[in-house]
C-alpha cells in the first residue's frame, strides 16, 4: 500500500524529514502588519522575529484553505494520513476535513484519507509524523495505523512550553483555556502543558525565564521517571535562543536519558506564537 503523509506547517521538521518523499507540508500564512509570508522553506526566523519586534511583538496567522489540503491529497496513493495542529488553537484541522470532502466529491478513486488531530503543536507533530511513517514502512493496514496513532497521541506523548512573552498568544486569543488568575501573572514566566483535550494548562511558574526553564525540565523528567526511554524522542524547538534549548536538554539529561534528543529551529507558526526566546519541548514515552 502506497502511503502519503501530509502535515501543516506547525510541524517542526528535522533535517531527515526534509528529505522525505511521499510527504507534503501545507503551509499557514503568517502576517506582521502589512507583511505576509507563507510558512514554507522560505521562512526566515530571524527576519520574522525582527519584524515582530518592530510591530510591538504582534503577528497573526491564517490557516490553509480546504482546497490547499484537497490538492495535497492528490496523487497515486492508496492512503493519505494527515496531521494538523490541535483544533483548539487553529481552524486548520477543520480545513483539512473539508479538504477531504472536496477531494471525495471530485474523485471516486477509493483512496483512504484520515485526518489526525495532534491535540498539540510543534515537535509533538514531528514525533507523531515520524511514527506514522514507521507504521507505513512496516506495512500496517490503514485501520491499524489509525488505531495505533490515535492511542499514541493521547497516551505516549507530551508537550510543555515556556515563553519569554505570552503577548502573541494573548493577542490572538489563544489563552482562553488558562484561568483568569494566570493572566494576572502575565509577567511571571509560565510553564504550560498541552492537555489531552488539546488545550493549554498551567504546569508551573517562576520569576525568571531560566528558572522557569529548569522547572520545566524537572517536570518533564519527573513525568517520565522509571520509564524505558532508550527508543524515545525528545525534541526541543526554539525561537532565536538555541542556548536555552541546550540548557533544557542538559537539565533533562541530568535526570533521564532519551534515546534521541534533537534541538530544532521552530517553524514559522511556532515562531509566531512562541515568540522571541520561546522554548517548546515535545517528547514520547
Amino acid at each position: 500500500m502506497r502511503c502519503k503523509i501530509v502535515v501543516d506547517s506547525c510541524c517542526d521538521l528535522t533535517s531527515e524529514m526534509k528529505e522525505w518523499t511521499d510527504f507534503e507540508i501545507v503551509p499557514l500564512l503568517l502576517e506582521v502588519a502589512d507583511y505576509s509570508i507563507y510558512d514554507d522553506e522560505n521562512f526566515d526566523q530571524d527576519d520574522f522575529i525582527a519584524r515582530m519586534k518592530a510591530n510591538g511583538g504582534l503577528a497573526k496567522s491564517a490557516c490553509p484553505a480546504p482546497d490547499a489540503f484537497k490538492k495535497a491529497y492528490e496523487g497515486d496513493y492508496d492512503a493519505v494520513y494527515v496531521l494538523t495542529i490541535t483544533d483548539k488553537l487553529s481552524g486548520t484541522y477543520n480545513s483539512a476535513l473539508q479538504g477531504k470532502v472536496l477531494y471525495e466529491e471530485e474523485h471516486r478513486d477509493g483512496k483512504k484519507i484520515h485526518i489526525f488531530n495532534s491535540l498539540a503543536t510543534s515537535g509533538l507533530e514531528t514525533i507523531v509524523a515520524q511514527e506514522i511513517k514507521n507504521l507505513c514502512e512496516e506495512g500496517k493496514s490503514f485501520e491499524e495505523t489509525i488505531s495505533y496513532v490515535e492511542d499514541y497521541i493521547l497516551n505516549h506523548t507530551g508537550l510543555y512550553f515556556c515563553l519569554e512573552s505570552l503577548d502573541a498568544l494573548k493577542s490572538n486569543g489563544r489563552l482562553f483555556a488558562l484561568a483568569a488568575k494566570v493572566l494576572e501573572k502575565i509577567r511571571v514566566k509560565l510553564v504550560c502543558r498541552r492537555t489531552l483535550e488539546g488545550n493549554i494548562s498551567l504546569a508551573g511558574q517562576d520569576i525568571t525565564i531560566n528558572r522557569a526553564l529548569i522547572k520545566m525540565a524537572n517536570i518533564i523528567a519527573q513525568d517520565v521517571t522509571g520509564r524505558d526511554l532508550s527508543d524515545k524522542k525528545l525534541y526541543i524547538s526554539y525561537v532565536c535562543c538555541e542556548d536555552r534549548a541546550k540548557l533544557v536538554a542538559d537539565k533533562i539529561a541530568e535526570k533521564v536519558s532519551f534515546g534521541r534528543v534533537e534541538l530544532i529551529k521552530a517553524s514559522g507558526l511556532n515562531s509566531l506564537y512562541a515568540s522571541n526566546g520561546g522554548i517548546i519541548t515535545s517528547y514520547s514515552f
